[in-house]
């Protein structure tokens, strides 16, 4: 099996039978083996985890009752979006020993909800407030492209994640660019959705949960769940049940006939 796939292709395999949501994982498991003593993206990997939900997920899929189209896709999720059970520093030493988020955000809620699997938490710099890859917790994430670079930030790991092949989807977070520079750097796809768009939790003026992705369609495919409505988000917008991937297809047909 390659290496690399897409959500969108894992999904129609998954659901054909011709692959399953537990070869997806260790493939992206083997990638992270293979790349990250080089890269430095990932600060937890969870990798028995990781496989304990692929097989869930390929039960689901052998049973014909996925969560959704996303369900057994490998995720990374970056270190400042709380997941339940994993310290979230915030990328720097002094935040170290903090207290344990006891509770998924709602970007990681939804994720684990559409049945994704986790594979870990990527790096990020001091409060995400560099626009590179240096963190005085995680080191220095290296650009996968030139080893000598880095990623630019604050969504450093998830850049370089995305470019090795960690798994198809990465979720950062961007205020001023920090999806949207490690994106240039690195030559994939992210997007920062409308504020409010993606509940988040904390609330944060300014600060959004977007998708970083190989394709545009697979940031779609991720839209469509993170977009779903959380209560603890007090600045989010109302909800839109807006299919985001058939929205990209209809604008792409109206470019072709223009």
């Amino acid at each position: 099996m390659p290496a690399i796939h897409t959500a969108s292709d894992l999904s129609r395999a998954f659901a054909r039978g011709d692959m399953s949501p537990v070869e997806a994982t260790d493939a992206a498991l083997a990638r992270i083996e293979a790349w990250e003593s080089k890269i430095n993206a990932m600060f937890i990997v969870r990798r028995d985890q990781a496989r304990a939900d692929a097989r869930a997920s390929e039960a689901r899929w052998r049973g014909k009752h996925p969560l959704s189209a996303l369900d057994g896709v490998p995720i990374t999720i970056k270190e400042n979006i709380y997941t339940k059970g994993d310290a979230a520093p915030i990328g720097t030493k002094a935040n170290e020993g903090t207290a344990v988020p006891d509770a998924d955000a709602p970007p990681a809620a939804r994720a684990r909800e559409a049945g994704c699997v986790l594979l870990g938490k990527t790096t990020m710099p001091d409060y995400g407030m560099l626009s590179s890859g240096l963190s005085s917790m995680h080191g220095i994430t290296r650009n996968p492209w030139r080893l000598d670079r880095n990623t630019s930030g604050s969504s450093s790991g998830a850049g370089a994640a995305a470019v090795a092949g960690y798994g198809p989807l990465h979720l950062g977070t961007d205020i001023g660019g920090s999806v949207r520079l490690p994106a240039t750097h690195c030559g994939i796809f992210a997007l920062k959705p409308t504020l409010g768009r993606v509940p988040v939790n904390p609330p944060f003026l300014g600060r959004v949960t977007g998708p970083m992705t190989r394709t545009v369609t697979d940031s779609a495919l991720l839209m469509n769940e993170l977009t779903k409505p959380d209560a603890r988000d007090f600045m989010s917008i109302a909800y839109q049940p807006i299919d985001y991937v058939a929205a990209l297809a209809g604008n792409l047909e109206m470019w072709a006939r223009t």
